[in-house]
């Protein structure tokens, strides 16, 4: 075997060696000499150096007498040997030929620095591996030049994952990334040196770009102008800096969150706006009559109260799809017939308001009233049938200062059942006589407070089960058994209790008597079951809330770690810190919280992660139209993400069947509620489901 020659011209084994060789070797000693910037030596095929030149000496500190033999691990850092031996390089370069490299290499005085290393196989004539050449430069310098530049790139990329612009002391635009020039449409060439507040839309406001103080902790919502005009929504983030030459600059990060917007606007829109017509609903009505009411012309403000007749007999007979159509045709000829100014909703099912800001500038209310009964009078096509449709309209205007928009909807619809008394799409007004119907509508309260302070409401459950179709809970819902008009659903006679201020006493009722009942219910698998408790009228923030849930707790002699209370979004967020210190207290009793219909609200998850509750319930809405690939079950996926994210567990409701179920299950949903497991049953059937169990169904 032939070695590499040592310094001396000899090779390892003592022999002169071969004259094609020793050419060879002759060439790269002088070409190593040459190269005095670079160090250049030769190694054996054990790893051991067999040359040295000048370079080499003055990078690494050895002399070639000093080094030669020495193996080549004696210039790798310790933790670098135990990662990757040397050797490994070689190997590398004997199979491709070569081998290129960077890291942390150590001198004969202990001192590092950071080498690039080429590594090149050397063969002889007849292809038989030889040795290995190395050549080492010290990238020590170059490589800290760039940390820095890595650095301060770091820094500014590190501002947000999009949009970066640097502005200069006079707020124009020196650079953009590509990412802020896709966002706006726009080439750098385009941008550059445009102002700042030239960037933003019409739609923005006032306020400059550039901050007078940095904005890193907390995003401002900006809106841009793409070159198309379109609106682009940003958080924006800016830090000022000091440029090499001493110049101030600011930079300034630019996200997206335009679609977060538009889901905001979305979500926002369905909380005030009717599904089927795209009329106002009833919360933007409350909203808007508050804010009319508390004007300066509040006495000319009118509202229209309009019931379609015989609509539940169209909808018997035609069918849902039919009324549904009939409701929406209705709405499209209030939209483009009412006056200016004045403002069509859709309360319930067939029930339409309108709203006039002021009457006197339409030819008084008696006038608006008989335009709005005309557009609700018409023929309707409906499933090959003309179908001839009116409406009962009744019509209120405030009577006396200190009144509220609600009073104005009460006044309405006191006038709307006068008018329904009298015939089909007949108008009747609100006057002196509306007592009559405001003493109906008290007769009624107290009936529903006779019946709750004398035990005469009922409570139907429905079971929440797992997904192994377990019972794990049952949810409390309320029924009135009326003398009259038999078993009442609660969207009969709620209303009634809203109007009558009776929420407070109707829910106090239904928690005592659920946790009484729920405190005799057999385990279910060795495991007991919870109750779920809706509270809307005995809330957080109102005194003594504590000590009612307590009070009922102790009465009924149930484990408070089975009590679960469910509130809806809205009365969540924002909580002043009395009524989350309520919260926290019954939680630390064992006590849960669930967020009901969660999806309606307007929350953002900033706040709703700060939210004292436990569980997180999906509302019906985005189980309906379930499927894969639908939006809704996006938002299922979101809502369980969101739920496992915060330690919480996630409940869906409204399941009707198999396929919901199962795409529920899919997406990690915790429990599930809804007829496709069981309807709400009395507490009897409910005990009897525990005892005999609840097969998942088929």
């Amino acid at each position: 075997m032939i070695n590499l020659r040592t310094s001396d011209g000899l090779t390892r084994s003592g022999h002169a060696a071969p004259p094609h060789l020793r050419t060879q070797e002759v060439g790269l000693d002088l070409l190593a000499t040459a190269i005095n910037e670079y160090a250049i030596f030769m190694l054996d095929l054990d790893g051991r150096v067999a040359s040295w030149n000048p370079g080499a000496e003055r990078l690494k500190g050895y002399r070639s007498d000093e080094i030669v033999g020495q193996h080549i691990s004696l210039f790798y850092p310790p933790e670098l040997l135990a990662e990757t031996p040397p050797e490994w390089e070689l190997e590398h370069a004997a199979r491709t030929g070569y081998h290129q490299g960077e890291g942390w290499r150590v001198r004969k005085d202990g001192s590092r620095f950071w080498a690039h290393v080429v590594t090149a196989a050397l063969r002889s004539s007849d292809g038989s591996l030889r040795g290995y050449a190395k050549v080492v430069r010290d990238d020590t310098e170059p490589r800290a030049r760039l940390e820095r530049s890595s650095e301060r790139f770091t820094n500014l990329m590190g501002l947000t994952p999009v949009g970066i612009a640097l502005f200069d002391e006079s707020h124009r635009l020196a650079r953009a990334n590509d990412a802020l020039c896709d966002l706006l449409g726009a080439g750098i060439s385009e941008l550059h040196d445009t102002r700042a507040d030239d960037l933003l839309h019409p739609q923005d406001g006032l306020e400059p770009m550039i901050p007078r103080a940095p904005i890193l902790d907390a995003p401002t919502h900006r809106v841009l102008k793409r070159t198309d005009s379109r609106p682009v929504h940003c958080d924006l983030r800016c830090t000022a800096a000091v440029q090499d030459d001493g110049r101030l600059f600011w930079l300034v990060a630019f996200q997206d969150i335009t679609e977060r917007h538009q889901r905001a606007e979305e979500l926002h829109y369905q909380a005030t706006h009717d599904s089927l017509t795209g009329l106002f609903n009833r919360r933007a009505v409350k909203e808007l009559l508050n804010d009319l009411v508390r004007g300066p012309r509040a006495d000319r403000v009118g509202v229209l109260f309009c019931d379609i007749d015989n609509f539940k007999r169209i909808n018997d007979s035609l069918g849902h799809d039919a009324g549904d159509e009939l409701v929406a045709t209705l709405a499209r000829r209030l939209q483009g017939g009412v006056p200016a100014g004045c403002t069509p909703a859709r309360l319930s099912g067939d029930e339409f308001v309108v709203v006039c800001p002021d009457v006197e500038a339409v030819g008084g209310l008696e006038t608006l009233a008989e335009t709005v009964s005309g557009l609700l009078r018409t023929v309707v096509r409906l499933q090959s049938q003309q179908v001839q449709v009116s409406a009962a309209v009744g019509g209120a205007v405030l009577d006396g200062a200190g009144a509220y928009g609600e009073d104005l909807l009460r006044f309405a619809d006191a006038a709307m059942y006068r008018a329904k008394r009298r015939g089909p799409g007949r108008v009747a007004l609100a006057d002196p006589g509306l007592a009559e119907s405001i003493n109906r509508q008290l007769r009624l309260e107290g009936e529903l407070r006779d019946t709750i302070d004398n035990d005469g409401l009922v409570l139907h459950y429905q079971p929440v089960v797992d997904a192994a179709g377990a019972v794990v809970s049952a949810e409390a819902l309320v029924r009135w058994m009326h003398p009259e008009h038999g078993l009442l659903p609660p969207d009969v006679f709620l209303p009634v209790a809203e109007q009558g201020g009776l929420m407070r006493d109707l829910d106090r009722w239904v928690l005592r008597t659920a946790l009484r009942h729920a405190a005799a219910w057999p385990d279910v698998g060795g495991r007991p079951v919870g109750i779920a408790v809706n509270l809307a009228g005995l809330l957080p923030d109102d005194h003594g809330f504590t000590a009612e849930v307590t009070d009922a707790i102790a009465e009924s002699g149930i484990d408070p770690n089975r009590v679960v209370l469910e509130l809806v979004e809205t009365v969540l967020v924002d909580l002043p810190p009395q009524p989350r210190r309520a919260m926290l207290d019954l939680v630390e009793r064992g006590v849960r919280f669930a967020v009901d219909d969660f999806g309606t609200g307007y929350s953002s998850l900033a706040r709703i992660k700060d939210l004292p509750a436990q569980i997180i319930k999906a509302d019906r809405s985005f189980v309906a139209d379930l499927g894969v690939g639908s939006r809704d079950l996006a938002v299922a996926q979101a809502v369980a993400d969101l739920a496992r994210a915060l330690g919480c567990q996630s409940v869906a409701e409204g399941i009707e069947t198999a396929e919901q179920f199962d795409l529920l299950r899919d997406v990690g949903i915790d429990v599930y509620q809804g007829f496709l497991f069981a309807r709400p049953v009395p507490e009897a059937e409910l005990t009897t489901l525990l005892v005999n169990g609840h097969p998942l169904p088929s």
